[in-house]
C-alpha cells in the first residue's frame, strides 16, 4: 500500500494485480478486459499510428486531435457511469510497414491488458495488419482506413467510420462526372488512373477499372507504382500523352503528391487544366504548403472519409490554435470523434471492460455529441462494423487551402470544374 498526497490510503499496482490474480482464479472476473475501474479512477484508451518513418506526420496529426479530445472528455466530467472516471490515452508507433505495425500491436495488446478500446492505424494496409492482433486480443478499434476488406473478414471488434474506398469511388465518381457536367456542358468520357499500391488506394481505383463502361468512361491509361517515388517524370508524361479529361489518383504519401503535382504543373496539366480526383488525406495534408506552392494545388480533388465541415467551427478553432495547424483535417477531426465515441460506449457499458464497450459500439446510436464529427452526423454502426451513415466527403484546393464541397450539409464552398 501507498498514501497518496491527500493521505489516503491506496493499493500498490503489485496489490491490485494479487488481488486481481485471486479473484480471476475464482472466476470472478473475465480474462479480457480485467480492470473494473473504481468511481472516479482513470480508463486507458489507446492509439496505434505511425509516430516514425515517411507516415509519421499522419500519426502526429491524429495524435493532436485524441490527446484534444481526451482533455475535453475529461474536462467536461468523464464518464459519468463510473463515478466521473477520466480517460488516459497510451500512444503506440506503427511505424512504417505492415510488419512494424501488427508489432505494435502485439505489445499493445500483450503489455496493456487494462485497454478497453484504441484507434488506428491510419494506412488501411496497417490496419489490416494490425486488427488481425486485436481481434484476437477481443479489444475493439475504431478505425477511420478506408480498405473494404477491414470489414469484410468477419470480424466483430473492428469498427470503421468511414465509407470504405469502393464506396467512396462508387458513390463520389458519379457525383462529381455530373458536377462536371453542370459546370462545362459535357460529361468527361475519357480516364487516366495513377495510383499507388495501398491497400486503400487499390480499393478506391478497382470499381473505376471495373465500372468505366457504366460511367460513361474510357480508360486511357492505367499506372501502379509503389511509394515513395524517385521521379514522376515518365508517369506525367504518359498522362500528356493519354490526354484524358479526368484523372484518378489515389495516392498516399506526400512526397509523391510534391513530385507528381509539380510534375503536372511543369507540363501544362496542373490547375485544373486535367480534372484530378485523389482519395486520401495525403492529397490535402497542410505539409504542403511548406514543399509546393499552394497555387500550384488549385483545383485538385480528393475524396475523404471526413474532413472539416459546417458545424465544426467552434472546435476546428480551438484545434488551430492549441496546434498552430492551418485546418484541423480529416485525420485530427476523426481521432478527436473517436475519443468521444469511446467515452460514450463506456457510459453505456457502465464498466471498463473491453468486451462491455465492443458490445455497447455495436448497439450504440448517436445523432448528437460525437455524431457531430463525422458525415452524416449519426454514430450507428451495422453487423458489419460499418458505420451506417458514412459517405464520401469531397474536398477541393480553392484558394490556397483544402475546404470541403460535398455533401452540401457539411460544404463550406462550392466546386469548380474548368471548361476545357
Amino acid at each position: 500500500m501507498t498514501i497518496s498526497d491527500k493521505g489516503v490510503l491506496r493499493p500498490t499496482r503489485r496489490d491490485l494485480l494479487a488481488g486481481g490474480a485471486a479473484l480471476a482464479g475464482a472466476g470472478l472476473l473475465p480474462s479480457v478486459g480485467r480492470a473494473q475501474t473504481a468511481a472516479g479512477g482513470t480508463v486507458k484508451v489507446g492509439l496505434l499510428v505511425p509516430l516514425s518513418g515517411i507516415y509519421s506526420r499522419f500519426g502526429q496529426l491524429m495524435r493532436m486531435g485524441a490527446e484534444l479530445g481526451i482533455q475535453h472528455v475529461n474536462e467536461r466530467g468523464g464518464v459519468p457511469s463510473l463515478g466521473g472516471a477520466k480517460l488516459e490515452l497510451k500512444l503506440f508507433d506503427a511505424g512504417d510497414s505492415t510488419e512494424k505495425a501488427k508489432n505494435a500491436a502485439q505489445r499493445m495488446v500483450a503489455d496493456n491488458p487494462d485497454l478497453v478500446a484504441c484507434s488506428g492505424a491510419y494506412l488501411s494496409s496497417f490496419t489490416l495488419s494490425a486488427t488481425e492482433v486485436t481481434e484476437r486480443a477481443e479489444l475493439p478499434m475504431l478505425t477511420l482506413s478506408y480498405s473494404d476488406l477491414i470489414t469484410t473478414r468477419g470480424f466483430r471488434y473492428v469498427f470503421q467510420t468511414s465509407a470504405k474506398a469502393g464506396d467512396q469511388a462508387n458513390e463520389s465518381l458519379p457525383i462529381l462526372l455530373n458536377l462536371a457536367q453542370q459546370a462545362t456542358g459535357k460529361r468527361p468520357e475519357t480516364v487516366a488512373i495513377l495510383t499507388d499500391n495501398t491497400a486503400s488506394s487499390l480499393s478506391f481505383v478497382q470499381p473505376v477499372r471495373d465500372n468505366a463502361a457504366k460511367f460513361g468512361l474510357r480508360i486511357v491509361m492505367d499506372e501502379t507504382f509503389t511509394p515513395p517515388l524517385s521521379d514522376a517524370t515518365q508517369l506525367i508524361q504518359k498522362v500528356r500523352s493519354a490526354r484524358p479529361e479526368v484523372m484518378i489518383m489515389p495516392i498516399t504519401v506526400i512526397s509523391d503528391v510534391k513530385l507528381l503535382i509539380e510534375k503536372m504543373n511543369e507540363f501544362g496539366l496542373g490547375r485544373g487544366r486535367v480534372p484530378t480526383i485523389g482519395n486520401g488525406i495525403a492529397m490535402a495534408q497542410s505539409d504542403l504548403l511548406q514543399n509546393i506552392r499552394p497555387a500550384q494545388m488549385e483545383g485538385f480533388i480528393t475524396v475523404v472519409g471526413n474532413w472539416d465541415a459546417k458545424g465544426q467551427e467552434a472546435i476546428i478553432e480551438e484545434f488551430k490554435r492549441a496546434s498552430g495547424e492551418p485546418w484541423m483535417g480529416q485525420n485530427s477531426i476523426a481521432t478527436y470523434g473517436d475519443i468521444w465515441i469511446m467515452r460514450d460506449a463506456l457510459e453505456k457499458a457502465g464498466r471498463a471492460d473491453r468486451r462491455a464497450v465492443a458490445e455497447a459500439l455495436r448497439t450504440i446510436d448517436i445523432t448528437e455529441g460525437a455524431a457531430l464529427y463525422y458525415p452524416g452526423r449519426r454514430v450507428k454502426f451495422d453487423a458489419s462494423g460499418v458505420r451506417e451513415t458514412a459517405g464520401p466527403v469531397v474536398v477541393q484546393w480553392q484558394n490556397n487551402r483544402p475546404v470541403t464541397v460535398y455533401p452540401s450539409d457539411s460544404a463550406t464552398a462550392e466546386i469548380f470544374w474548368l471548361k476545357r
